[in-house]
């Protein structure tokens, strides 16, 4: 018995036929390729110059598939398994390596026939009838929804005669947005995967390439790139840290929500982001700390200037992400440095928003563009955790000036997607204000790079100073 899996792509572009030049597959012709465990065919139901579908469908041979390769592992690889699985049905690993080949030039954005066409966000509809999906509907919202897709995840139930049974794990997916096709694709081809959160081969070191080759100008600035690193590497943890670490270089140009900045002025001015880091430094040098917290320490790249810096004896990094603690110590070579200075640093996993003894006692704290990722009614608990618990005698808060978000040509909406919120200078003012009146703290707010006459800074730092 063959069992088959589906995926449609759909656009009303004018003339909708010239997808066909896109996927470099005649709208006239079937063709079929042979592809790991079964066969992909490439067919249109539809082809007007209104509306044009292409069909990817791929006939899965269960034999076949059960032959375990040379080496095989993972969670396929037991007896039974390899013959009582979803893998001729839903949508899968199989499919995405199905797409990479029927449709590698239109992944790489190559067509010879509309290059112009290739590099230009179209109307796009995609389909799949049935997606396996670990986590519900709301993780398939989560994952492609910051790429600029609507969304439609129905769930499947077990048995429609029987609803009371409740719902398969498995959704009908129907995304829609305009999109560039070769973007579009790539969505697809890792996050599928990641939305099984299985693979149907091993899962070795050349995967982590592959990820970053199809996440290419969006995984970096993806809100959920962990989530999507751990479940496309198959939660191997070295091959995930690897992943997110090359991730971060890649943002060090154009990092969502504080270097997209960098991307948007002038060639050769100072980035925004090193900007910040010398303002928030300036501050504590100020302060006299020698005892710095770093909360909301993320991936350490502001650890790296304090721990270079000898005046300050007694550094934390504080982050509720175990995986960006873990960066950050890769990053901060500590396996590497003499037990003197090791012992200068400590990497702590800690909620913001929730009382930590461990936090207590040191001159300063920084929280740099972190409170905009918490909720607002959620912010009351962080401040009293930082300013009423933790009380350092300095806090150094940096937070985006949303007045200056007119100045970035290209930003629609927030600077970053898990930003929960973006201040005006009042809006600022007055939570700082109300912070100080109600912790014993006086504060100053800074610019931080150019003071536009008309909007203000890009970015916008509190120094707070506790009350003696």
């Amino acid at each position: 018995m063959i069992g088959s899996v589906l995926l449609t792509i759909s656009t009303t572009h004018s003339p909708a036929t010239d997808l066909g030049y896109l996927l470099v597959k005649h709208p006239a012709q079937l063709q079929s390729f042979s592809t790991t465990g079964g066969t992909a065919h490439v067919f249109y139901p539809q082809a007007t110059e209104d509306r044009c579908t292409a069909a990817l469908l791929l006939d899965v041979d269960p034999v076949e598939l059960a032959r375990p390769s040379k080496g095989q592992k993972g969670p396929d690889s037991f007896s039974l398994g390899r013959y009582v699985n979803d893998r001729p049905y839903a949508a899968s690993s199989l499919l995405t390596v199905a797409l990479g080949r029927v449709f590698r030039s239109a992944m790489k954005g190559a067509s010879k026939d509309r290059p112009e066409l290739a590099a230009t966000p179209i109307p796009l509809e995609i389909e799949v009838p049935a997606l396996p999906c670990r986590g519900g509907t709301g993780i398939v919202a989560r994952l492609f929804e910051p790429l600029g897709w609507t969304v439609e995840a129905v769930p499947v139930p077990l048995d429609p005669a029987f609803p009371e049974w409740g719902d398969a794990r498995y959704v009908q997916l129907r995304l829609t947005g305009t999109v560039r096709l070769a973007d579009a694709l790539s969505h697809l081809y890792v996050l599928l995967p990641v939305l099984d959160d299985a693979k149907h081969y091993w899962v070795s070191e050349d995967e982590v390439a592959k990820l970053l080759r199809a996440g290419d100008g969006w995984l970096a600035g993806h809100p959920d790139k962990e989530l999507i690193a751990r479940r496309y590497l198959a939660g191997r943890r070295s091959l995930v840290l690897s992943a997110l670490e090359r991730l971060q270089g890649d943002t060090a140009a154009t990092e969502p929500g504080q270097d997209e900045e960098q991307a948007e002025v002038p060639e050769r001015r100072v980035p925004l982001v090193k900007l910040r880091k010398q303002a928030v430094l300036a501050a504590l040098a100020e302060s006299g700390a020698s005892r710095v917290l770093d909360l909301g320490c993320g991936e350490g790249a502001l650890l790296l200037e304090l721990f270079a810096d000898r005046r300050y004896t007694e550094i934390v990094g504080a982050d509720v992400s175990t995986v960006s603690l873990a960066i950050a110590e890769r990053r901060l070579k500590l396996e590497r440095q003499p037990d003197r200075q090791r012992e200068r640093i400590r990497l702590i996993q800690s909620a913001l928003t929730y009382h930590d003894d461990r936090l207590t006692g040191y001159d300063a704290a920084v929280l740099m563009e972190v409170i905009e990722h918490v909720d607002e009614e959620r912010l009351p608990a962080l401040e009293r955790a930082v300013f009423g618990h933790a009380a350092p005698s300095t806090v150094v808060v940096t937070t985006p000036n949303v007045e200056y978000n007119v100045r970035y040509e290209t930003l629609c909406g927030h600077r970053h997607d898990d930003h929960r919120f973006e201040w005006t200078r009042e809006q600022f003012a007055a939570w700082t204000a109300r912070v100080c009146a109600a912790h014993g703290y006086t504060a100053e707010i800074r610019p931080v790079g150019e003071d536009d006459p008309q909007t203000g800074p890009p970015t916008q730092l509190a120094y707070f100073r506790k009350v003696a």
